[in-house]
């Protein structure tokens, strides 16, 4: 996770990450986009942010997701 435009500071949104000089958690940046909102509109309502700032969001979130472990949990024996 290389962009500088990616915060996490525990006195910002109680440490989410955020874009760097804003209150936008990466979260925000991606529930509106899954909701359907293109990337102008979500521009549009955010002023501060920048199209460069939401790609780094999304990459910020591939990484993190890239880096997850997932652990197989064996079914109960249905006796």
């Amino acid at each position: 996770m290389t962009s500088s435009l990616i915060q996490s500071d525990p006195n910002v949104m109680t440490g989410k990450p955020v874009v760097r000089g804003t209150r936008i958690t990466v979260e925000t940046i991606l529930r509106k986009l899954s909701c359907g909102e293109s990337i102008d509109q979500l521009l549009e309502s955010h002023p501060r942010l920048t199209r460069e700032a939401v790609l780094a969001a999304l990459e910020y979130a591939a990484e993190a997701m890239a880096h997850e472990t997932v652990h197989a949990v064996a079914e109960p024996d249905s006796a």
